[in-house]
């Protein structure tokens, strides 16, 4: 049932904004790569090897000791998906853009409320991740390491005694592990703090991505932050030092948005209800014009200066104005400027019967 209703729905459990930090910190992700033992590298595996590696993954599914945390994982192979249901997969952080390269070779496996999923053969046989709404990186941290050890009980995995776990990419040996938060930083961008404090995460051994990962921009004032060291550091290092960096930069974001509130409200207020306007009454949107409106809106919601659309409401629409979805929902390929029209109604009906 799992892939069934992801793929009907634009929801997914990290858009209910009510994490801790929810006002700022969009989603938790902690992810691990592992790589089977005696098997060559996802890049290097012909069609029977890539199988095999599937093969051995639905095999430690159905050897599961942990049904509480397995239970309800199904797994599908993308050739088995429509461009569309993959594309869509992406559009809600379920899967990396890469794993749609060669996706004949490749899997995914998704528990039933979408906290946990796992890419098969992308960059590595397995990536492991588990995405929470609101600053939660212990917890996802605690959820992949029990899914990590009920795998490994069956899967064996490519260990080093003295480098740690092997992953096809030198950054990632060691732990393996990626974690990242997706923040929406609104008044630092408005008060042009943005650059320097971004700078100051690099230096500190984070990186700054866009909204859908490496190689993508950010969009809606929305930027994932995560360590780019895994080797000589345990995961609980990594974790509370992403988390450390984070509340630094949740303070320095309410500090930018007092100010905006203090020195500049008018101002704030006409720009949060323009965007607030704009949502509800156009009739052609595109999907950049609506992010950066999102923004606004979601700006004066966490301010408290607005209260009619719920922080959820505007997390599901970052999936439904995308291309994919508004196609799936209309059942045929649309335009550039078909998608534009979709895309300003679907977002009119969500505004329907909220407060003017």
């Amino acid at each position: 049932m799992s892939f069934k209703n992801t793929l009907n729905s634009a929801h997914s459990k990290w858009m209910d904004a009510e994490g801790p930090e929810a006002d700022i910190v969009l989603s938790s992700r902690v992810r691990v790569a592992r790589n089977l033992a005696g098997i060559p590298f996802p890049h290097l595996l012909d069609a029977q090897k890539s199988e095999d590696v599937i093969h051995a993954v639905r095999l430690a599914l159905v050897n599961k000791e942990e049904p509480e945390l397995l239970g309800g994982l199904e797994i599908s192979g993308l050739g088995e998906l429509s461009p569309l249901d993959r594309q869509l997969l992406v559009d809600k952080h379920l899967i990396s853009p890469d794993l749609l390269k060669n996706f004949q070779s490749k899997a995914v496996v998704l528990r039933e409320d979408e906290v946990v999923s796992i890419m098969v053969n992308e960059e590595d046989h397995l990536r492991i991740q588990c995405l929470l709404p609101g600053l939660q990186l212990k917890e996802a941290w605690d959820i992949i390491n029990r899914v990590d050890d009920d795998l490994e009980k069956t899967l064996d995995y490519a260990f080093s005694e003295k480098l740690g776990y092997l992953t096809s990419c030198p950054t990632n040996v060691g732990t393996g592990m990626r974690a990242s938060v997706m923040l929406h930083l609104p008044g630092l961008k408005i008060t042009k703090h943005l650059g320097g404090v971004l700078g100051t995460i690099v230096k500190l051994g984070m990186t700054v991505r866009g909204l859908y990962g490496e190689g993508t921009e950010a969009v809606g004032d929305l930027f994932q932050v995560s360590n780019q060291i895994t080797l000589g550091q345990s995961e609980e290092e990594i974790i509370n030092n992403l988390e450390s960096i984070t509340r630094q930069i949740l303070t320095q974001e309410h500090a930018a948005r007092n100010a905006l509130y203090n020195d500049r409200r008018e101002v704030i207020e006409d720009r949060i209800y323009r965007a607030y306007g704009a949502l509800r009454y156009a009739r052609v949107l595109t999907s950049e014009e609506a992010m950066r409106l999102f923004s606004d809106l979601r700006l004066g919601l966490e301010l408290k200066m607005i209260s009619a659309v719920p922080a959820r409401v505007l997390n599901e629409l970052m999936v439904k104005i995308r291309p994919a979805f508004l196609i799936k929902s209309a059942g045929r390929e649309l335009s550039g400027y078909q998608r534009d029209v979709l895309r300003a109604d679907l977002v009119r009906k969500e505004f329907e019967g909220l407060p003017c």
